[in-house]
Order: structure tokens, then sequence, then C-alpha cells
């Protein structure tokens, strides 16, 4: 277990944890990344939100999706694929719901928007924005009526996020998908299109098979693909967004659970770092990783955590 330290004045010591993300300011660069956390309200008496800068609350689109039946999640080595289909109540449901509580949590409420077309997407943030939420995450990885993540064609992308833009005026996070390749070019194109910064990313497409039943561990054959292996994916393009396009703000996200990925993001060029699956193994992580973050520091003389973003060194 973990002694506690020894009390003293650690004021000096410890890093200042506040960033800036497009334009809002977090008091830490944790976020509680959408799909992990339910609808935030309903898991505030089992996480303390307290030490995270936002919480993003499970997708939710202009009608109530029933998901996928089950298999929905398969464990995977020491990762987790899931096609559980974003079920969600749908917006009005959602509104009625939860809309009132979401500002008595104390930590900013990101809310996430998905729709099979980009009119859609309007009609959910329109709705949202009249809720406490301080910000809207556009989900990009939601497949369009073609059967095609949207995440995956920078045209089709913007064209969501214009409608999004219009439809609010709360700053945008969009949610862009690792599978896209080069993932720049999606990442500029959301930009341009209204977005305040981009999240990378969403969870990677992945299968697997069972030998046994010679069944798909999933029902529906292919799944989002999350855990620390995905986090290499996820710091190549935080790397090649920051290096190409240094302007747009990242919230990087995939395979984070101690306080060295977190930095790992910061340094690959992010401004906040996203939590997730790890939340299912320890819902009290972002406490942990929030004492590991000013160990770091110490050790380190760091004071800023702002000090370490875009600032690893190249061989």
């Amino acid at each position: 277990g973990e002694h506690p330290e020894p009390s003293r004045d650690r004021r000096n010591s410890v890093m200042d944890l506040s960033v800036t993300v497009g334009g809002v300011s977090l008091t830490s660069p944790l976020v509680a990344a959408s799909g992990t956390v339910g609808s935030v309200v309903d898991f505030a008496d089992v996480i303390d939100f307290g030490v995270y800068g936002a919480a993003v609350a499970k997708s939710v689109a202009p009608e109530p999706w029933d998901g996928r039946p089950p298999p929905r999640i398969a464990p995977v080595d020491s990762a987790m694929l899931n096609g559980i289909g974003i079920q969600n109540p749908g917006i009005e449901a959602w509104v009625r719901t939860h809309g009132d509580q979401i500002g008595s949590l104390g930590t900013p409420v990101w809310g996430s928007v998905v729709a099979h077309d980009a009119a859609g997407f309007g009609t959910v943030a329109t709705r949202m924005s009249a809720t406490p939420v301080t910000a809207i995450e556009v989900n990009l990885s939601c497949p369009n009526l073609q059967g095609l993540p949207f995440a995956l064609d920078a045209s089709a992308s913007a064209a969501v996020v214009r409608i999004v833009r219009a439809a609010t005026d709360l700053p945008i996070g969009a949610k862009l998908s690792m599978d896209a390749e080069p993932i720049q070019s999606v990442a500029e194109a959301v930009f341009e299109a209204g977005a305040d910064w981009v999240v990378v990313g969403n969870t990677v497409m992945g299968a697997a098979i069972d030998p046994e039943t010679r069944r798909p561990r999933l029902s529906g054959g292919i799944g989002g693909y999350s855990g620390g292996p995905i986090r290499p994916l996820a710091i190549r393009a935080v790397m090649n967004i920051a290096r190409d396009l240094p302007d747009i703000p990242i919230v990087g996200c995939g395979g984070v659970s101690t306080a060295a990925h977190v930095i790992e993001y910061v340094l690959a060029g992010a401004s906040a770092v996203g939590i997730g699956s790890a939340h299912f193994a320890d819902p009290h992580i972002a406490q942990r990783i929030t004492k590991q973050l000013h160990r770091y520091a110490e050790a380190h003389s760091v004071a800023s955590i702002t000090e370490l973003r875009g600032a690893y060194e190249p061989w």
C-alpha cells in the first residue's frame, strides 16, 4: 500500500496542473473519457470527479439506440474489445434524466454527440447546449448510413463539425479515429470546420475469434479495441498532428493508466489527456495518477505540466 506523505509544506514542490485546451481552462490535464463514466452523473458516487479537469458523458444520439446484442465486451490479452453499439436513451430522455444534475457536480462535464447523419449531430448539439454541459465532443467514429465511420473521411468529418458548430456556441472537440490514414488530414479538416480541439483517439477497430466455438468474441464481429496496447498508436497520431499542425490543440487518449503515460502524451504534444478503459479496473485511478504526477514533478523539477508539452527530444 501507499505510505502517507510526510507532513511538510509541499506548496513549492507540487506541479501546477492547470492547462488550456482550445481556449478552455482546466484545473487538471486529466479528462474522464466518454463511454467509460456513463452520464458522469450516475458515476458520481463511485468516482471523485473533482480531480479531473473535465469528464465526458457517454455519446447521445437523436433517438434511443438499443446497441448490439451480447456478447458486447471481450477481454483480449491485456486489453478489451467492445461492440456495444453506443446504446443510449436518445437526447430527449437524456436531457430529462441528467440535464439538471450535470451542473451540480463541480467538475466541467462535456457532452458527446453521435448520429448516423450530419443533421442528427446538429439536433443533439442544439438540445445539449440547453443543459449545463460546458463543451461538446463530436463522436465521429460512429458509422454513417452507408456503414462507414465519418472519422475515416476528412470531408464527411468536416461536414459534421460544421453542422455542430452552427448548432452551438459551446467549445467543440472532434474525436478522431486512429484508423484514419493520414489522421492529419482529418484533424486539419475538422479544425478548419470549427472544432476547437481534436481528441486522439478513439478505440481502434479490431476483432477476435474463439477457437473453441469458432465464433467471433463479439456479436457484431468487429468492435473497438482499447487499453494499453493501443497507446503507441495514439502517441504516434498525437506526434504527427502536433508536428504537422502545431496550432491544433490535442486531447490525447488511449491506454492511459499511469502518470508516465500522461506525461508521454504531453511530451508528444497533447494539452490534456483522457483516461478511459482504466476506470474499469480502478475507479480511483485519477487520484493515483495525480499523486504520481506531483512525484514526477518533484523528481524532475517541473513547475508546470505545460512546460512538458511537445518537449520530447528527437534522436
